[in-house]
């Protein structure tokens, strides 16, 4: 049986967080990309473009919703954030938007593009030398000048956030076989696959990971959440360590199947994301089309897929190294 947090992830929960939240984010729209479909799998395709909501990426859900719910109190301490880049800036943003101060530990390699649009809205930056060491900063930060800590992936209140896209995209189309959903931490796969089950329960929701930072994948095989050793893998956006209890059990409870691409499956699919939609995109957000012309190709021949294309808060320098890289 689910616990009584994870049971708190319902419907109306969902649709009462969005309707909280609406003033502060961007309609992002859900629309056909047939010509993303391979000719030889055939597939009616559908995208949730989370990549235009404000802040670059789905992000800004989770860390409104987290911001929105600290105690008034504590509301003068501040906030404080760990991230590769796109929580952090959603981080800042939500912290702005409601008149607090934010101090994120970003990680030494990050976009220098992505460090300045934090400090745009006013955050202070810490640079880390990597993931774990960045997750000890900004404990230490939030236990020695109370500050919320507001966690990228963890927790009922990122995942009802969050859940808002999936809502959104059954709404529009809600005839979908599938939904195709990165993999991080989980954040965003347990809100989705979350609100996808419970408004459309025959429609299977995939998640889909870095060969290298494959957290989820490894957690659900062995039934409880794992850190690992090291990431590596160009998409840093879900680069996740670890998985955690909440995400985790809901990933258990509403995701079919995580599958895993490897970095050259994501350059492929950046390169044809740009070739035929236009989009420089993160590697993060091409993880799902590198899923259905992956792993999935074969099981979702014919079938009606959604794909969400979560951010896009990348430099034109470093795409272009990405998607030419060997």
């Amino acid at each position: 049986m689910p616990s009584p947090e994870i049971s708190s992830v319902s419907l109306p929960a969902i649709d009462a967080l969005r309707e909280r939240l609406h003033a502060f984010l961007r309609p992002t729209p859900t629309l056909p990309v047939a010509a993303l479909s391979d000719a030889s799998s055939p597939q009616a395709l559908v995208a949730k473009f989370e990549l235009w909501q404000v802040t670059g990426s789905f992000k800004a859900r989770g860390a409104l919703a987290n911001v929105a719910a600290i105690a008034e109190e504590d509301k003068r301490y501040g906030v404080t954030a760990v991230s590769a880049g796109n929580h952090a800036i959603a981080t800042a943003f939500a912290a702005k938007a409601h008149n607090l101060h934010a101090k994120v530990v970003m990680l030494a390699n990050a976009s220098p593009v992505r460090v300045a649009r934090c400090e745009a809205y006013g955050a202070e930056v810490v640079m880390a030398p990597d993931v774990h060491a960045a997750f000890d900063i900004a404990e230490d930060i939030a236990t020695d000048e109370q500050r919320t800590f507001i966690h990228p992936f963890e927790g009922v209140t990122t995942a009802l956030g969050t859940a808002g896209v999936g809502r959104e995209l059954i709404n529009s189309a809600p005839d979908l076989d599938a939904v195709i959903v990165p993999v991080g931490g989980g954040g965003l796969a347990a809100g989705v696959s979350a609100a996808v089950k419970l408004t459309a329960p025959h429609c299977k929701v995939f998640g889909v990971e870095p060969f290298g930072a494959d957290s989820m994948h490894r957690s659900l095989l062995a039934d409880t959440p794992l850190r690992l050793d090291g990431v590596s893998t160009i998409a840093d956006s879900l680069a996740a360590p670890m998985a955690l209890p909440t995400s985790f059990a809901l990933c258990r409870q509403f995701i079919d199947r995580v599958v895993r691409v490897s970095d050259e499956d994501l350059r492929i699919a950046m390169r044809r994301m740009h070739d035929i939609l236009g989009l420089a995109v993160e590697p993060a957000c091409a993880a799902a089309l590198a899923a259905l012309e992956g792993p999935l190709a074969e099981s979702l021949n014919g079938c009606r897929v959604g794909l969400i294309f979560c951010g896009s808060n990348i430099d034109p320098t470093t795409w272009h190294a990405q998607v030419s890289a060997r």
